[in-house]
């Protein structure tokens, strides 16, 4: 792995793949990080004849943290966002989506293939809108357009989402407590293995925890608000993926999504929840696959 300074931070990244083939640039979703993103998934990607790059988002892992300002009111901060005040976030996800078109530049890709999950998908969403040149084609996943009426957690995802554990400074603990967090948000019909995810969990724990900037990027994603007139913009072809399941953003706001950027496909996985179940890797590589490799014989043919 390596880092590069990107939009005044440093963003750690990874590339997997042959240089000279086409990029698709993975964005992870919130507090997560690159290794969220699953070996096995990549090397699908790989295979299938993709240069692959996944990276760490700003205040995530092991790139650079955004200093300074108070911690945020979550509570307060969805309270307003529902009545529709003015939220003051420390960077938006204009700023993150700003840090991953700098990665492409500092790796000299013109154009990529962008696939976001949840909130990275959101980032990926305001990339493909607000640099259309630089997109060849967009894949969201288990993510939503900011609608307000579509895209609120169930009750016990929320309180998942907003829960800490007892004692951050222990791995131990921090690790059980995820463990749990990923059993609520996870597939209904494709349950993990406990010891598998026990290990990608440690795997991501031990590598860095830092919930602060969890706390940050949250209020970056209900600062945005509704993004749907954003998303109407969005000229490259995309592929919206959302599962059946999913407590956290429900298939409404997937549905939601796809129905607001123009021409997009809508690909519903019976039984998945808000995460990516070890079963379904070859299926999704294969369905982003497809569908890059489709978007790349229309611009060509065009």
């Amino acid at each position: 792995m390596s880092s590069l300074r990107c939009n005044g931070l440093d963003i750690e990244y990874e590339s997997l793949g042959d240089p000279a083939a086409p990029a698709i640039l993975l964005i992870m979703g919130l507090g997560m990080q690159l290794v969220a993103w699953p070996d096995e998934f990549c090397r699908h990607l790989v295979e299938r004849g993709f240069r692959v790059i996944r990276f760490d988002n700003r205040d995530a892992g092991l790139s650079g943290r955004v200093a300074g300002g108070k911690r945020p009111n979550l509570v307060w901060a969805m309270l307003a966002a529902r009545l529709r005040l003015p939220l003051r976030p420390p960077y938006t996800l204009n700023d993150m989506a700003d840090d991953a078109i700098a990665l492409l530049d500092g790796l000299d890709i013109s154009r990529a293939h962008v696939v976001g999950a949840s909130m990275g998908g959101m980032i990926a969403q305001v990339l493909a809108a607000r640099f259309p040149e630089r997109v060849l084609s967009l894949t969201s996943i288990m993510s939503s357009s900011g609608n307000p009426r579509l895209s609120w957690p169930k009750g016990n995802a929320l309180r998942a989402l907003l829960s800490k554990p007892e004692d951050p400074r222990n791995p131990e603990i921090v690790i059980e407590h995820l463990v749990r967090v990923f059993g609520v948000i996870g597939s209904p019909a494709f349950p993990a293995d406990s010891a598998e995810l026990r290990q990608r969990v440690s795997r991501a724990v031990r590598r860095a925890y830092y919930p602060a900037g969890v706390e940050r990027q949250l209020l970056a994603v209900i600062a945005a608000g509704d993004r749907r007139k954003l998303l109407r913009t969005i000229v490259a072809p995309t592929l919206v993926i959302h599962g059946s399941a999913d407590p956290l953003l429900p298939l409404d706001a997937g549905r939601d999504t796809a129905r607001n950027i123009p021409g997009s496909g809508l690909m519903i996985v019976d039984g998945m929840g808000h995460d990516l179940p070890p079963v379904l890797y070859q299926r999704l590589a294969e369905a982003i696959a497809a569908h890059c490799a489709g978007a790349a014989r229309s611009a060509a043919g065009a």
